[in-house]
Formats: structure tokens, sequence, C-alpha cells
């Protein structure tokens, strides 16, 4: 697939078919997740993958009851919680240089190579962010030093949603300086 087709095609999905997935589509996945960029290439990026139902449920109860992604989790194959080991990245040396948590942004670049892996291998995902962090660490048994960034559950799409609409680049490109309000 082509990476313009993927990057255009890629939904959020919310409605899962209950189907297993091959671990060698997982892996590929998960693959797809190692090669993103990351600070100095500090790999700071971990990941859980979740296929027992039981956990799957519990990570569910981790999001407000008016998150529309909450029920997925009853559906969805399997989960990938990326989760981040802090101090590596925005470091050198072992000395902060950074002042944002940079972390986010590896950990941001690995989830889209997520997303767009599993929809070029015929999965459907979505990204939350909107849970309970410590919950969910709890839950995956995540200890200090790491925080759970955010969950991706993956499976056969159900339903895809239409094409969103996006803004013409010329309301969000500026060229040599920031000219835009």
């Amino acid at each position: 697939m082509d990476v313009f087709e993927a990057i255009k095609g890629r939904r959020s999905i919310r409605s899962f078919k209950e189907r297993e997935v091959e671990d060698s589509i997982v892996e590929k996945i998960l693959d797809a997740a190692r090669w993103a960029p990351s600070w100095a290439n500090s790999q700071c990026a971990r990941y859980v993958v979740v296929r027992t139902k039981e956990i799957l449920l519990k990570l569910g109860e981790t999001l407000p009851p008016t998150n529309p992604a909450r029920g997925v989790f009853a559906q969805c194959s399997f989960c990938i919680a990326v989760v981040a080991k802090h101090g590596l990245a925005g470091y050198k040396k072992g000395e902060r240089v950074e002042s944002r948590d940079w972390y986010m942004f590896d950990s941001a670049l690995a989830t889209q190579n997520i997303c767009l892996a599993a929809y070029a291998l015929g999965l459907g995902s979505v990204i939350v962010g909107l849970f309970d962090h410590k919950a969910a660490s709890e839950v995956l048994k995540v200890p200090q030093g790491y925080e759970t960034v955010c969950l991706i559950p993956i499976g056969e799409p159900d339903k895809s949603p239409a094409v969103p609409s996006r803004k013409p680049l010329s309301e969000i490109v500026s060229y040599e300086s920031f000219s835009r309000g």
C-alpha cells in the first residue's frame, strides 16, 4: 500500500468485528512501531500487547463513560499500550537538555506507525488518550519510571467512518514566518 494512501485512508475505528488476529500480523505492527524515529535514537517507547478479554475490559473501564472509545475494548482483537521510559528522550548523558516532555513526541511517532501499519494490513485502530493513566498503568503493571501514554485498540473494522473534512493548506501553512491568526 502506498504511504499516502495509508495516511489518507486511516480512520479512527470504534466498532470492531470480534476475531483473532494472527501473531505474525501483531509482530509486523510492533516492528513498524520499533522503526519510528526518536530523540537521539533513544527508543524510549515500550509496548504492552493485551489480548486477554478480562484485561481489555479492565482497560476499557479506565475511560470515562462519555469517551466514545470505551466500548471498543470489548470488541477489539487486541490493544497495544504505548508506554514511555522516562529519562531517555530529551536527555543527553543522563542530563535533561530539552525542557519539554519529548517522550510524548517519540510515543506519538510510534503510535502513528502502529496505526498506519494496522491499516495497511487491513485492520482498524483508534488512539485513546482520554483515560485514567494511573489506573491503566496499574492494570498493565507498569513500573515506576515509565508512563502509559496511550492505548490503541486494534481489530477488523465493523464499519468505517466517512472521511472527515480537512482545512485547505492555505489556512494552515505559512512560509518563512508565522502569519496566521
